[in-house]
């Protein structure tokens, strides 16, 4: 009987050893499955961040490649512009050249000190001193001005796409007659002068023309001296693209928003 007691309270030890170890190993498993739950959620989120950010970079470079695309498109715009300006201002620039040596061919047999024939600024100057045009201190045009006016106007109405620009210009010597209030009054006649007969004698359109004075005050030399003043005595006659389609060349192409 107490070896049997004792059997049974020995069996008892091993079976509470073996709860109390299996409950060890139970735990131990427990934190063991705890733990990797926590790294599997770390995962998990650190998975969910990366995709997060990998479709905001998609949406980053989507936006990128088309702020890409309309710049290139902008540029390419810009481009083509600058090409067909380029284009355009050489061909101005070789109806110039032909203009001026047409002009410089039919005025051939007249003293070059007399008429000067130049492109300045992209336009075409003829500069008539006021001997070939004027009597001293009048707007009357002489014989002599109509045979250069009259060449000039030749070249001038083979370019009907051109306008003119008619200027008067002075010395420094007060200008005051009884015809005449000033070098502004003498200045402004010569050039109407020159407009007027241009229109009525040689059929230059009018409404290509403008006349203006300048008086005094855009001299080519110094009014000191005789040869200065008669430097500065002198009508010029601009030949300038018609405005509107000049401003029309210069007008850019709308950039790619």
């Amino acid at each position: 009987m107490i070896k049997q007691s004792i059997a049974l309270l020995f069996l008892l030890l091993i079976v509470s050893s073996c709860g109390q170890k299996a409950k060890k190993e139970i735990a131990l498993k427990d934190e063991q499955i705890k733990l990797l739950q926590e790294q599997l959620n770390h995962v998990q989120n650190t998975q969910t961040s990366l995709l997060d950010r990998l479709s905001d970079l998609s949406v980053v470079n989507k936006a990128g490649a088309e702020s890409i695309q309309k710049s290139l498109e902008s540029i390419n715009q810009q481009y083509s512009f600058i090409e067909d300006l380029t284009t355009k201002i050489h061909q101005k620039d070789s109806v110039n050249l032909a203009l001026v040596m047409n002009i410089k061919r039919s005025l051939s047999d007249i003293n070059d000190q007399d008429v000067q024939v130049e492109v300045k600024g992209g336009v075409v100057y003829v500069s008539i001193s006021d001997k070939m045009l004027f009597r001293s201190g009048s707007s009357n045009l002489t014989s002599q001005a109509k045979n250069v006016l009259g060449k000039l106007a030749t070249v001038i109405n083979d370019h009907q796409d051109l306008n003119i620009l008619v200027e008067g210009h002075t010395d420094d010597v007060p200008m005051n007659n009884e015809c005449l209030i000033d070098n502004w009054d003498l200045s402004v006649k010569r050039a109407t002068s020159v407009v007027r007969s241009l229109q009525q004698e040689y059929y230059v359109s009018p409404d290509r023309m403008t006349a203006g004075g300048r008086s005094e005050y855009v001299p080519k030399a110094d009014n000191d001296s005789s040869a200065g003043r008669s430097e500065n005595r002198r009508t010029e006659i601009i030949i300038t693209p018609k405005l509107d389609q000049f401003f029309k060349l210069l007008e850019s192409p709308k950039l790619a928003g």
